[in-house]
């Protein structure tokens, strides 16, 4: 064991990366707003603090928008009960302590080293009007150990 609490999982680069990208699809099935929009930036690398020769992280952060408020707090709501029946632990949900006071939720993977991030972005409880209303997704894995040989400095 590390001095993460955990062992890192041993997954290659471009595995990780196809890892969320498959988690992210299985996300946006969940959440299941017809006609919105999503945004397309793949999954990025970062080093971990703990061992940034051998440690790195993996995420995938992206959005639905184009519809309305109300099929994202529908999309949301059938996300959250979602989660549990396919192999997460919803472990965080309720409103934001930031001014926007954003609906959110946070799901750890029962079975990878992977959670889910999602903020509900609609007109809040103060009232004030979301101009760009949004399901926003942040897919994160915990720290990974790369395969012997990889340049993690070489990888984004």
């Amino acid at each position: 064991m590390d001095d993460l609490g955990y062992t890192p999982t041993k997954l290659g680069v471009s595995e990780a990366r196809g890892k969320a990208k498959s988690i992210s699809s299985q996300v946006y099935d969940m959440i299941g707003v017809m006609g919105g929009k999503v945004t397309r930036p793949g999954p990025r690398v970062s080093l971990c603090d703990e061992d940034p020769d051998h440690l790195y992280k993996v995420r995938h952060t992206w959005s639905v928008y184009g519809v309305s408020e109300e099929q994202l707090k529908e999309g949301f709501e059938r996300l959250r009960s979602s989660l549990p029946e396919n192999g997460w632990k919803v472990v965080q949900y309720g409103r934001s302590k930031n001014a926007a006071k954003t609906l959110g939720m946070t799901a750890d993977s029962k079975s990878e080293p992977f959670a889910v991030n999602a903020d509900l972005w609609v007109t809040g409880e103060s009232g004030k009007k979301e101009e760009n209303p949004a399901i926003l997704v942040n897919v994160v894995s915990g720290c990974l150990r790369a395969p012997d040989g990889v340049n993690l400095h070489e990888e984004y």
